[in-house]
């Protein structure tokens, strides 16, 4: 008797772990065909059909404003001397700006893959605009110190300084 109710309450936490994790792609789901939706109606509502690209079936999309000068080949380890504006998409809301400050980043897994996939669009001293779904960003998870809420669809603009490889 007591295997047979060992035996059902794992049975049973096994289901809720198994529950759990489809919820959770569910709701995954769910939220990029939001941010799908609200990108593509930004696009269409600011006329960018002609200058936006998307990234594959990522969601990313961006535009190159200046392609820069060079023949760099991005790695996980490419490093990148940025500048960027940080705006929610859907409110303009200033999130963050770099000014003079230029900081370097690796492109492996220091980086939101937003900018993995949107940075190597171009060379040293291009700009790239990219427009992130939230699961390319911070996903659901808010980000109190920066005033960026959950689920958050985000615009920035990078300036790419230099590139070491």
């Amino acid at each position: 008797m007591k295997r047979v109710l060992v035996a059902i309450l794992f049975i049973t936490v096994a289901l809720q772990a198994c529950k759990k994790t489809l919820v959770g792609e569910e709701r995954y789901r769910e939220q990029a065909a939001k941010d799908d939706a609200i990108i593509q109606q930004y696009i269409v509502d600011n006329n960018l059909q002609d200058s936006v690209q998307r990234i594959d079936t990522s969601g990313v999309y961006y535009i190159i404003r200046k392609p820069g000068s060079g023949n760099d080949v991005y790695t996980n380890s490419t490093r990148v001397t940025v500048g960027f504006t940080t705006r929610v998409l859907t409110t303009g809301q200033l999130i963050f700006q770099t000014d003079q400050f230029h900081p370097t980043y690796s492109l492996g897994s220091n980086i939101i893959r937003a900018w993995q996939l949107g940075i190597p669009q171009v060379q040293e001293g291009g700009v790239v605009r990219i427009l992130s779904p939230s699961r390319y960003a911070y996903g659901p998870y808010p980000q109190p110190s920066l005033g960026l809420p959950a689920d958050a669809i985000l615009d920035f603009e990078i300036t790419v300084y230099n590139i070491q490889n």
